[in-house]
Order: structure tokens, then C-alpha cells, then sequence
């Protein structure tokens, strides 16, 4: 099989695995975004000024439109893994992305400051548990964190940019579903259920 046959099938078999989200977790919900560099690798035609090989993107993280959002959300002891790609930050795209995977009264869902976490607790019905990274919060019991979700942060990232080198914007949602199935459980999924998830049968984050 040529390269591009095997990207075109890879797509498509990615394709249905972005709905494969998770509903109703409960107990701990870590929810924190983080940022890729905007890319428009293998486009014909470019929006903006073309950027040399390994040259930096303008600004840094949510004050640049030169990079793009994903928010993850990490069950605290379970392989359950809710993300997607934002248009923006803000609490209206966190809250429609978090609203199946959370179950009012048994979810406890845990952020940082940012402030489009600010409102869940009364967008999403749920208790939140929101603390600021750089200082420690008076009377937050220190099993409010997102560490899991920093770590998925960390291997997803180190992953897509060092081992794929980088993908292309509009793909990213596939990618993600791809880190999902690898992600599910201690040895991701077999072949099989690769092929089935592909046909549109969820086999993750059940």
C-alpha cells in the first residue's frame, strides 16, 4: 500500500472515532486545554504567510490566533477520555463539550482558574473544584488537581509533534480519537476493534 492510500484509510477509519466520547462519568472529572501550533501542512493554498520549517508561531497559547485549543477532560482512575478542538476558550464551547460526559450529583468536575471554567457549576449542574496553578488554594483538599489530565496533555503533545511531526489543523480531531484508542485502558485496542470502531461501533470510553 502507497503512502497516500494509507494516510486517505487512516482518515476514514478515524473518522467515526470522533464521536466516541464518553457519557456519564462519575466521580473525578480533570478538565484543562492545551494548545497546538496552528498548522496547514499539505494545503495547496494558504490563509496567512507561509512559516519555514521549525520557524515559531506569533504569541503564546489562548492570546495568539496562531494556535488552536483542545480541551481534554480525564477520568481520575479510569481510562474515560472526553476532548475536542475549540473555536475559542470560553464557557459556552467548554460547556457543550463536557455536557454528555458529566452526570449532575456524581460528577465532581476539576479546573484551574481559567475563567471558561468559571460557570460549570451551574451550566453543567455539577460540583466543580477550580484552583490557580501557581499558588496553593487555602482549605482545597489536595486531591482537586489535574495532573492526569497534564500528563494526557504531555503524551498527546509529545506524540503528535515529535513522533508525527506535526499534523495538520484540519485533522487534528483525528488525531485525538486516534490518542483515544491507543490511551484505552494499559494496551489501547486490538485490530479488530480498530475495524469496528471504524464502522461506527464504540468500543472506548463505555
Amino acid at each position: 500500500m502507497c503512502r497516500d492510500t494509507a494516510f486517505r484509510w487512516r482518515h476514514r477509519f478515524l473518522t467515526n472515532v470522533q464521536a466516541h466520547q464518553p457519557a456519564g462519568v462519575t466521580g473525578i472529572l480533570e478538565v484543562d486545554e492545551t494548545y497546538f501550533r496552528e498548522s496547514q501542512k499539505g494545503s495547496r493554498t494558504l490563509t496567512r504567510p507561509a512559516r519555514k520549517r521549525g520557524g515559531k508561531a506569533k504569541g503564546k497559547g489562548r492570546f495568539s490566533k496562531d494556535w488552536v485549543p483542545v480541551l481534554v477532560g480525564r477520568a481520575r482512575g479510569q481510562p474515560q477520555t472526553v476532548d475536542r478542538v475549540l473555536a475559542k476558550v470560553n464557557g459556552a464551547e467548554v460547556t457543550d463539550a463536557l455536557k454528555a460526559a458529566v452526570v449532575p450529583g456524581e460528577t465532581v468536575v476539576c479546573t484551574d482558574g481559567h475563567s471558561a471554567f468559571l460557570h460549570l457549576q451551574r451550566t453543567l449542574g455539577v460540583q466543580t473544584k477550580s484552583f490557580t496553578a501557581s499558588y496553593a488554594c487555602p482549605g482545597l483538599d489536595k486531591v482537586y488537581h489535574v495532573q492526569s489530565a497534564n500528563n494526557y496533555h504531555e503524551r498527546l503533545k509529545t506524540w503528535i509533534q515529535r513522533r508525527l511531526r506535526g499534523v495538520a489543523t484540519k485533522y487534528l480531531p483525528n488525531y485525538l480519537a486516534w490518542m483515544r484508542l491507543m490511551a484505552w485502558n494499559k494496551d489501547g485496542v486490538n485490530s479488530d476493534e480498530i475495524v469496528a470502531s471504524a464502522l461506527g461501533r464504540q468500543v472506548i470510553n463505555l
